[in-house]
């Protein structure tokens, strides 16, 4: 219909030139024009086979996204990963057939395992299975983890938020408002994020020589005699602050408290807690980036985001009459 070779027709839809190949102007727009009065489409199938790559990539989530309790966290990230999957020309396949069960996680080696049918896959889960990472190692299946991840039978590609700075920062905010004594409440363990967090605080405290104690239980804050609390999750820092007001304290003038990060359990509050921003989306984008990279060239990136320091109304400096 357009008067030109299968081969012309080809680059022209691939929007580029082969060898010495050069495609005039007249001839892409006639060749352009006979695609749109007919809608053709290039043959999926067909074009898989040449590029070796489905333009497919995958979301595996080790915890259910989408329900009320969690979708305040994970939302962003989703939202970075879809605005840069489009702009990369690829679609996304959300994995669900590896059902999340009450008490346990999913696998992405489950028996209804569909991992291979993207390209590569991007991962999310607060804590992600050290098994399913070894094995997508030692499989060589591409994939980029959202957060940091220890190796784990090789480097992890990753791209994660970079917590200690930012607790550093925060705790030496602390100390220059008078702070002396401290309490960081949280595991400090099994995630990576958790285990950062912690490194943040003992590095800030030793560098700010003030004192400071790690309390896993968030009633051990009263008569630890710190006076401004890290809560590893914002739903302890809600906790104490609760806890704070049944006893008569007032937050921040008679305890000050600096939430590390964003919810990720459920908890109703709207006190504006100082501390740092997670750079959700920006991770989000920046994994599908990485994935393209690895795809395309190999590799194992990892870089992590810094996070943003947030002002909030929770931290001040130690009253007098403390």
């Amino acid at each position: 219909m357009a008067g030109v070779s299968q081969t012309t027709v080809s680059l022209v839809l691939n929007g580029r030139a082969e060898g010495e190949v050069r495609i005039s102007p007249e001839t892409r727009d006639r060749v352009l024009q006979v695609i749109r009065e007919t809608g053709y489409v290039a043959d999926p199938a067909a074009r898989r086979l040449v590029e070796r790559r489905n333009r497919i990539y995958g979301v595996f989530t080790y915890e259910a996204v989408f329900p009320a309790e969690s979708a305040d966290f994970y939302h962003p990230f989703l939202v970075g990963i879809e605005e840069c999957a489009e702009e990369a020309g690829c679609d996304l396949l959300l994995f669900t057939s590896a059902k999340v069960e009450q008490g346990e996680r999913r696998r992405i080696f489950s028996a209804e395992s569909r991992i291979r049918l993207a390209d590569g896959c991007v991962l999310l889960g607060r804590t992600i299975d050290r098994d399913d990472l070894s094995r997508l190692l030692s499989e060589g299946i591409p994939f980029v983890s959202v957060g940091r991840r220890d190796d784990a039978g090789g480097p992890v590609p990753y791209v994660g938020a970079d917590y200690p700075p930012a607790v550093r920062a925060l705790v030496k905010r602390a100390a220059a408002l008078g702070h002396r004594r401290m309490a960081y409440v949280g595991t400090g363990q099994g995630a990576e994020s958790y285990a950062d967090r912690l490194r943040g605080f003992t590095e800030g405290v030793a560098a700010t020589g003030v004192e400071g104690v790690h309390l896993e239980q968030a009633d051990g804050v009263f008569g630890s005699g710190a006076t401004v609390v890290f809560a590893e999750e914002l739903a302890d820092g809600a906790a104490i602050a609760e806890i704070a007001r049944t006893r008569g304290l007032d937050v921040p003038r008679d305890l000050s408290i600096v939430a590390l990060g964003a919810r990720t359990r459920p908890v109703s509050t709207d006190i504006d807690f100082s501390g740092f921003r997670i750079p959700r989306r920006e991770m989000g984008r920046r994994a599908v980036e990485l994935l393209t990279q690895v795809l395309e060239h190999g590799g194992v990136p990892q870089e992590l985001l810094a996070c943003e320091l947030v002002e909030g109304s929770t931290l001040a400096p130690v009253h007098d009459e403390r």
